[in-house]
């Protein structure tokens, strides 16, 4: 601290800086941290994708100095971009990716909508308890909850999935090894992992409406789903279509799921573009072309993000410089 005021007084006394740019000094140590965790990566990824940088050509000679400049890797220029962008393998990862995120953001907002209209309800006991029930995911390692999940989902007949339905005389399924029973496996256990993040905004959002909005429409002989589509649905759409966005973000990049179950199985038919990404550049040893599909990646989710806080207005009321 002691520091700063050093060398805040020294700004002051500078004739090339004022009192308007004290505030600089509280904003360069986020900015440093920001370029060397963030922006480096990211610019050096771009550096990467621009090569044909494999591990015996950007690992070569000696240092971080070879490293830093690719090695003895050569500049491919938009190459890996064209190749990433003609192959067939990738579009059907960039559909499978999109289909995911649409498929288990639904069916996260239904069951998480509907979650919070019981815990806010005034007939429900024990709101407190279900609350903390609720949220008992988010307190659990990722890569432990999915491997759970694999086991329920487990093509053996001990799997809980497979139990269930000999119980239901019906006959069991091989989950994993078929395309989209796999599929369906990857969205239950990713609707579980983002639900309870889900519903605290929902029940946040529920607790803001007011009480009177909901007499006023029983005065007026409106009933419970009456009220809940006049009423409450457009009193919580901003905050819960705010957080769709974030775990649809969040949903893209998705990697431990189809990773830890089956690998993008069966045949990479389920390659989500993240997993698609990882093994190109470390299965494969294409780090150009790894390199060029997460930049690909990374475009699409900034364009999503972008056109959704756009559409869906959720910028408003911060002032615009």
């Amino acid at each position: 601290m002691n520091t700063i005021s050093r060398i805040a007084r020294y700004m002051e006394r500078s004739p090339v800086f004022d009192e308007r740019d004290l505030p600089l000094l509280y904003v360069l140590p986020g900015l440093f941290v920001f370029t060397t965790f963030m922006l480096f990566p990211v610019v050096y990824l771009v550096g990467i994708s621009l090569t044909n940088a494999t591990p015996s050509t950007l690992f070569t000679g000696e240092g971080a100095v070879s490293v830093l400049t690719f090695g003895e890797s050569t500049i491919v220029g938009l190459e890996n971009y064209t190749d990433v962008l003609s192959d067939s393998a990738f579009w059907n990862s960039f559909g499978v990716t999109w289909l995911f995120v649409a498929t288990s953001v639904v069916a996260k907002i239904c069951l998480s909508v509907a979650i919070a209209l019981v815990v806010t309800s005034n007939r429900v006991r024990g709101k407190r308890l279900l609350r903390s029930l609720i949220i008992l995911p988010m307190g659990l390692p990722a890569i432990f909850t999915i491997t759970v999940w694999r086991g329920i989902f487990s093509s053996a007949e001990f799997g809980l999935m497979n139990q269930l339905l000999t119980m239901l005389s019906l006959d069991p399924v091989t989950w994993l090894s078929g395309r989209w029973t796999a599929f369906f496996a990857y969205n239950i256990t990713e609707v579980w992992l983002s639900y309870p993040f889900m519903v605290i905004i929902t029940v946040s959002a529920l607790q803001d409406v007011p009480s009177e909005l909901h007499e006023a429409a029983m005065v007026d002989g409106a009933g419970y789903i009456a009220r809940f589509l006049h009423v409450t649905l457009p009193a919580i759409k901003r905050p819960v279509l705010f957080a769709s966005i974030l775990t649809a973000a969040a949903s893209f990049q998705q990697f431990l799921i189809p990773y830890v179950f089956n690998k993008g199985g069966p045949a990479r038919a389920n390659e989500l573009i993240v997993v698609y990404g990882y093994r190109e550049a470390l299965a494969f040893s294409e780090y150009g072309r790894g390199a060029a599909i997460s930049l690909v990646a990374v475009i699409f989710i900034g364009a999503f993000m972008w056109v959704n806080v756009k559409r869906g207005r959720l910028a408003e009321g911060v002032a615009e410089q």
